[in-house]
This record gives C-alpha cells, sequence and structure tokens, in this order.
C-alpha cells in the first residue's frame, strides 16, 4: 500500500529537502508528481512499459537538475518540461521519425483534417495513441504542446517541413480512424 501525500509539506519545503538528497521528500515529490507526469510520459510511449522507463528516467533528471531551478514560474511547469524533453530524447535514441522525401515535405495538410476539430481532447487523445511513434511524437510537440515546427525540429533534429509532412499525415491518418469508427458506430446503431 503506497503512503499517502503530505499536504502538509510546502512545495519550498519539498524541493530544498529534496536538493539535501532528504529520501522521504524524493519519495514525496515522486507521489505528488508521478500521477501527471507519467500521463504526459504516456502521451509519447508506444506502450505502459515504455512509460514508465521515461518517467524514472525523467525523476532522475529532475533530481540532478533542482539546483536549476529558479523559482521563475510554476514547479509543475519546470518538472513538466523535462519530462517533455526527456521523451523527445527517448524518441530520439530510437529514431522513430520516417524518411520524407522533398516533395512530401511540402505536403498540404490533408482535406479531411476538419473532422479533428470537432472531436473532444480525450476522444482525439485516445486515437492519437495508435498512431506511429513519429507521428504520434510530433503530433503531440505541436497539438497538445504548443511548439512550432521549427522548435520540433530542432528538438528532433529534423527540418521543418518533415516536422509539417508528420503532422500532416498524422491528421490524415487520424481522419481515417475517425471515419472507420464513425461507420462502425453507424453500423452498431443501425442493426439496433
Amino acid at each position: 500500500m503506497t503512503p499517502e501525500r503530505n499536504q502538509n509539506i510546502s512545495e519550498t519545503d519539498l524541493i530544498n529537502g529534496c536538493k539535501e538528497d532528504n529520501r522521504r521528500m524524493q519519495e514525496e515529490m515522486y507521489r505528488r508528481f508521478s500521477p501527471r507526469m507519467y500521463a504526459v510520459c504516456l502521451r509519447y510511449a508506444g506502450n505502459a512499459a515504455e512509460a514508465e522507463d521515461i518517467l524514472q528516467e525523467g525523476f532522475i533528471k529532475v533530481f540532478k537538475k533542482l539546483d536549476s531551478f529558479r523559482g521563475e514560474g510554476s514547479f509543475e511547469g519546470w518538472v513538466r518540461r523535462i519530462f517533455v524533453n526527456t521523451a523527445i530524447e527517448h524518441f530520439r535514441r530510437k529514431r522513430y521519425m520516417m524518411p520524407v522525401t522533398e516533395k512530401e515535405e511540402n505536403t498540404i495538410e490533408g482535406k479531411y483534417t476538419s473532422v479533428l476539430d470537432n472531436l473532444g481532447v480525450k476522444d482525439i487523445m485516445a486515437l492519437v495513441q495508435e498512431l506511429s511513434p513519429g507521428y504520434r511524437t510530433v503530433f503531440n510537440l505541436y497539438v497538445v504542446e504548443g511548439y512550432t515546427h521549427k522548435e520540433i525540429a530542432d528538438m528532433l533534429g529534423i527540418s521543418e517541413g518533415t516536422s509539417k509532412s508528420q503532422l500532416s499525415r498524422a491528421k490524415v491518418i487520424l481522419q481515417d480512424m475517425v471515419r472507420t469508427h464513425i461507420d462502425k458506430h453507424r453500423g452498431v446503431t443501425s442493426k439496433q
């Protein structure tokens, strides 16, 4: 059974305790942030085991880099940024990006992507999990995290055009998934 979070420990005390390698404070930080950071990891990972690997790697980095937190902005935002960067590094090592030709770099978004704008976030995220790792990574960075194609290209070591192409392909694939889901749903409701 996991001990409950200690709400009485302030964020400042928690950070200072972790800087001093206080094991109890490190455990408390893990309990406070692991559920939300696991959700971040899961968005980028292909499965739960991979997400857990990224989670562990991310916490190691958080503990090592605590001295670099200057108190500007929220601590949770700072932690989240480390986890997103850890997930990106994970995918860089695996090189999930699909090679693209010059012509494909100039691809315009598919004509059916507007349907995706009408879905709920939860529905889209469930479908995004089914994308290949490269498409999923670019989609998450652009749509969920709000990075520009230039920033994504710099982070992943690809061209801006490749980032745009990956996003465009992801949207087209998602559109096909939506159509398939709707067709299945129509078939079920029409039989009832």
